[in-house]
């Protein structure tokens, strides 16, 4: 996706706070963030990362200069395949128009080496926030992967696809007992956006968002129904 679009996209669904978390790359969060500059719109640096169990997490960062320390940690779990852009789709590298910068040649859409619990702890040692993503669904998710929610792993929050209510998944997934669920736009098109995540934040930083997910000090979050 194009970064002026993305913005735009945002924009236009009164959303304010967005989280640029690409497969296992961080490469066009620096040219989301100068794309949102100034349009009041505010840009987290983040990942999504493949495990080697192939779950997927989202990993959010206050700075790119953190999303990048964990991206040295990623590269070095890759395989060392190609992508073979025929079957998998190119993977491009866009400056803050949308200008093609360059291919990234190393295949993203694999699993590192890292397993989710050290991954959690890379992701935690570098100040950043470490959530499951879509946990329920059938391909990529921590509960089919997995079976069950580790319970070594002191998860701040767990993240739920569209398709299940928090009610529902607290009634159906073993192991989630208190632990706060998001739920988010896992956007790969434009009309992907949902904001349906509501924060309540003094600013946009992970210490913030940790302290909505526990509900302290005047924080909190609730998941709105789906915008048209």
């Amino acid at each position: 996706m194009i970064p002026p679009l993305i913005i735009e996209a945002a924009l236009e669904k009164q959303i304010d706070l967005i989280a640029i978390t690409d497969h296992n790359s961080t490469a066009n969060i620096e040219a989301v963030l100068q794309a949102a500059s100034g349009t009041g719109l505010f840009v987290i640096p983040g990942m999504e990362v493949q495990t080697r169990e192939d779950i997927h997490s989202i990993c959010i960062f206050d700075t790119l200069i953190q999303a990048l320390q964990f991206q040295e940690i990623v590269d070095d779990s890759l395989p060392a395949l190609l992508n073979d852009a025929e079957h998998f789709g190119e993977q491009f590298i866009v400056d803050k128009t949308g200008e093609f910068i360059r291919r990234e040649e190393r295949l993203l859409i694999t699993a590192c080496s890292l397993s989710i619990d050290q991954a959690y702890e890379h992701v935690n040692s570098i100040g950043g926030l470490f959530i499951p993503a879509h946990i329920n669904r059938k391909s990529f998710g921590l509960i089919t992967s997995l079976g069950f929610i580790p319970p070594e792993i002191p998860f701040e929050a767990l993240e739920i696809s569209r398709h299940i209510t928090p009610e529902l998944a607290r009634q159906t997934i073993p192991g989630v007992k208190d632990i706060p669920l998001i739920q988010n736009g896992d956007v790969h098109r434009l009309d992907d956006f949902l904001g349906t995540l509501l924060l309540t934040l003094d600013d946009p930083s992970v210490s913030e968002i940790r302290k909505a997910l526990r509900s302290h000090d005047g924080r909190g979050y609730s998941i709105s129904p789906i915008r048209g």
